[in-house]
C-alpha cells in the first residue's frame, strides 16, 4: 500500500482507458505505409477502450496522419568541421475527421527536436541510437495526437 501511495505522490499513474467519446468509436487510423506513427497508435490503443477499424467505412472518426518528416540539422562543429552536434527533427501533420468527411479536429502539427551528440567513436552505436531516437520520437507523437484528440473531442 505504502508503495502505491509513493508511486502516486510522485506523478506515476498507470496507463488508463483513453476517454474518446463511445460515439466516436470504433477509430481507423490512415497514414502512409510503414508510417512509425501508425505502429506507435496501434501499440498505445492496446488493451484500451478505443476499438480500430478495418477501414475508413467502418469508422465513426477517422484520423489522418497526413506526413511524417525526419530532418537534422548541425549544431555544433570542431575547429577542424567535424560535426560533434545534431539537432534531430520528427514533424508530424495529423487531423481528424467525420465518416463524412466533416473535420472534426483541424489540421495540426508538431514538430518535436532533441538533440544528437555525435564523437568520433561507436560509429553503428551511433547510428542505432539515432533510429532508437526517431522511434521514441514516433511514440511521443502518437502519445501527443491522442492528448490532442481527446480534449479537442471532449470539449466539442
Amino acid at each position: 500500500m505504502s508503495v502505491l501511495t509513493m508511486l502516486t505522490g510522485c506523478g506515476f499513474h498507470l496507463r488508463g482507458s483513453l476517454e474518446i467519446p463511445p460515439s466516436l468509436n470504433p477509430v481507423f487510423i490512415q497514414a502512409p505505409a510503414g508510417s512509425p506513427v501508425r505502429q506507435a497508435f496501434d501499440d498505445r490503443l492496446a488493451g484500451s477502450d478505443v476499438r480500430l477499424a478495418a477501414s475508413p467505412a467502418e469508422a465513426r472518426l477517422i484520423v489522418r496522419i497526413l506526413s511524417e518528416e525526419r530532418s537534422s540539422r548541425v549544431v555544433a562543429v570542431d575547429a577542424n568541421g567535424k560535426t560533434l552536434a545534431y539537432e534531430l527533427h520528427y514533424l508530424v501533420q495529423f487531423d481528424a475527421v467525420g465518416p463524412d468527411g466533416v473535420q472534426r479536429v483541424s489540421r495540426q502539427s508538431m514538430d518535436l527536436i532533441r538533440n544528437f551528440d555525435n564523437p568520433d567513436v561507436e560509429v553503428l552505436g551511433k547510428q542505432l541510437e539515432e533510429e532508437l531516437i526517431y522511434q521514441d520520437f514516433a511514440a511521443d507523437a502518437a502519445d501527443r495526437i491522442l492528448m490532442r484528440l481527446r480534449a479537442a473531442l471532449i470539449a466539442s
